[in-house]
């Protein structure tokens, strides 16, 4: 019965119950890029994990003043005894991924039936796809993510379920659950069905709504 809003410079509000203001529930200022003339990094992404009231945890998705054009998908967990503040000091990194432009970072993360997280990348920015990535499997960009964040596995900060779809194949990513998409900037479950559907960024004329299967 709580609501939250991340903003993309980089804080996420915890709105008061009686709906007249809010308080900090995390503030990752400190770490997160954003530039009005390159708007499309930042604060992108917020999922909490499906056993929060047990595990405390949260994921967030950003772009780091680390390295540039860098996306950074981070674990956090709530500070001890005080569920309405995320510990910033907590972070433990899961995945980076290295962009080539500004733009195209698809931003939204979130947890699906089956418990994995599932992570929306565009296919790296500017126009055209002009780094062919949306259809190279050997790339995470221009794909949605499907991960484990609950084991690790080959030096990784998560696992990979086998029944992901390129599992086994020589040059792709094992972590790539769907592929071919310009920039998914928001994606969401039917909580009824287990649909998972996207809103792409389409180019010059056109935007997309996708059943991804």
């Amino acid at each position: 019965q709580r609501t939250f809003v991340a903003t993309q410079q980089g804080v996420v509000h915890l709105l008061n119950a009686d709906r007249t203001g809010t308080s900090i529930f995390l503030d990752l200022q400190d770490r997160v890029v954003y530039n009005d003339r390159q708007n499309e990094e930042g604060l992108l992404g917020l999922a909490f994990h499906p056993k929060f009231k047990q595990s405390g945890q949260l994921f967030v998705y950003y772009t780091t003043k680390s390295a540039p054009h860098t996306s950074v998908i981070s674990r956090f967990t709530v500070q001890p005894g005080n569920p309405n503040a995320a510990d910033p000091t907590s972070e433990q990194e899961i995945l980076r991924i290295e962009q080539p432009f500004w733009n195209h970072n698809g931003g939204t993360i979130a947890f699906g039936p089956d418990g994995y997280l599932y992570v929306a990348l565009g296919d790296g920015g500017a126009g055209n796809d002009p780094h062919g990535n949306g259809q190279n499997l050997a790339t995470l960009l221009g794909s949605i993510l499907r991960i484990d964040v609950d084991h690790l596995e080959q030096g990784r900060a998560y696992a990979i379920p086998q029944d992901n779809p390129f599992v086994g194949r020589e040059g792709a990513r094992p972590e790539i659950y769907a592929y071919g998409v310009r920039n998914i900037w928001r994606l969401a479950f039917d909580r009824e069905t287990g649909d998972l559907w996207a809103g792409e960024v389409g180019q010059n004329l056109w935007e997309e709504i996708l059943l991804i299967q």
